[in-house]
């Protein structure tokens, strides 16, 4: 399996800008250089109707939300966006690009959660927050302008992880309701050694970067086996709301991403893949720079129009997989 030549070009141009991987940096400083790695990546800044930053109640102390709408005045489907970062790095400044984009595509309105990052706050602080943001969120529907019948969540890397797992939570609680669960390149099984083993490019998201992220969020290593930290390790799968996950070949989370798909399917829950082969961790923030990103973005949107009713057609209830070919380029 070969990288797609735009990672071949991108990988090229940071090393010769002497790029360093994160897990080498102090955390101020990889906060930083990701946010700023995103940022450039993340191409032309896409305008939408309405941006506002609010507040909601968390279990300890009030949340930071950034919500994303389109053109309209009455209650909206919305998916509410979990960031990645490995639970270490990230806020809603990180998410805003993506968000921007899905508000544009789907026609829905987003809203992001700032959760609490780790080290200082480890897990389960940031499910924790997740959980209580979205039942704040559907229980004020009025407040936020959310149509109630019609809730998603999502997230990417470490945000498909909490997206994950606060299906879970909604499942053990009666609710809300999901309409659909978007997860990109998902963290589903924390438990070490569980992943491919082999070379390891420092300029790409690599295994240490992954133990990286995980020695913050996982205070006690006897947490990786929590189904809240580990989804995939869960025992019941059921009843959970219909999933996209997408998932990148040159990514140590490949195998558990489709791991966490296929046992999806398994338990009854009817659920896409969109794999892109050539793709590396991380390209799904970057459409200024992948095709494949907006490629997968727009997977994405296809997905969640039909799943929150957006379409003149029926919301059917089918399996699918949608591979990419060798060069990266998913199509569904």
């Amino acid at each position: 399996m070969t990288l797609d030549p735009q990672v071949v070009a991108w990988r090229a141009a940071r090393a010769a800008a002497g790029a360093v991987p994160l897990y080498t940096q102090t955390l101020a400083q990889a906060r930083a250089a990701d946010l700023a790695a995103i940022r450039a990546g993340g191409g032309a800044v896409e305008p939408v109707a309405e941006v506002r930053d609010t507040t909601v109640p968390g279990p300890a102390g009030p949340l930071p939300v950034r919500v994303h709408r389109p053109a309209g005045d009455g209650p909206l489907p919305t998916l509410v966006w979990f960031f990645g970062g490995g639970w270490t790095l990230g806020s809603v400044d990180t998410a805003d690009g993506i968000c921007r984009r899905l508000v544009n595509l789907v026609g829905c309105q987003t809203v992001t959660v700032g959760y609490r990052l780790a080290p200082e706050h480890p897990f389960p602080a940031a499910v924790d927050d997740c959980h209580a943001a979205l039942r704040h969120l559907a229980a004020r529907p009025d407040e936020f302008r959310v149509d109630p019948g019609r809730l998603a969540v999502g997230g990417d890397s470490a945000g498909g992880n909490l997206a994950a797992a606060v299906t879970l939570l909604t499942r053990a609680d009666g609710g809300p309701r999901l309409a659909a669960q978007v997860l990109v390149y998902p963290n589903t099984d924390q438990r070490p050694g569980r992943r491919p083993t082999g070379e390891e490019d420092p300029l790409l998201f690599n295994r240490h970067s992954v133990a990286w992220y995980r020695g913050h969020y996982l205070a006690d290593p006897a947490d990786a086996a929590h189904p809240l930290a580990s989804p995939l390790l869960a025992e019941d799968l059921s009843g959970l709301p219909p999933a996209l996950v997408v998932t990148a070949g040159h990514d140590p989370l490949h195998a558990e991403g489709e791991r966490y798909a296929s046992r999806l399917r398994g338990a009854g829950v009817p659920t896409e893949t969109a794999d892109y082969p050539g793709m590396v961790h991380g390209f799904f923030a970057m459409p200024g720079v992948f095709d494949a990103g907006r490629e997968a973005q727009q997977r994405v949107a296809t997905f969640l129009r039909r799943r929150l009713g957006l379409d003149a057609g029926p919301v059917t209830g089918g399996d699918a997989d949608v591979s990419a070919p060798a060069g990266g380029v998913g199509h569904g």
